[in-house]
């Protein structure tokens, strides 16, 4: 589930990020949370936060946990085990082209 974080919050970046290391596409993660293809790709679309309904949240958030992705809350500790990476902090577009 989400470490450090009570409520259901997922950012449109970690959702893509998540799809990632598990090497699944959109209709992937739509089939293994059984959401639409649409709502997945509304939901990645999303600025920061993801808006949703909360049992469109659950399904995905449930999903991504049992596929074995830790979602890390702001300023939460990570309590898994394996590699990751995190965002060090707010960096403008750029500082990320140096």
């Amino acid at each position: 589930m989400l470490s450090g974080r009570p409520g259901l919050m997922i950012t449109a970046g970690q959702m893509r990020a998540a799809r990632m290391p598990l090497g699944i596409d959109q209709r992937q993660l739509a089939d293994m949370s059984g959401l639409s293809v649409p709502t997945i790709q509304r939901m990645e679309a999303s600025d920061t936060v993801v808006r949703g309904n909360v049992d469109s949240l659950m399904k995905l958030i449930n999903a991504l946990d049992r596929a074995g992705i830790e979602l890390i809350g702001e300023g939460a500790a990570s309590t898994g085990q394996g590699r990751g990476i995190r965002l060090k902090g707010k960096a403008t577009p750029a500082d990320r082209s140096r």
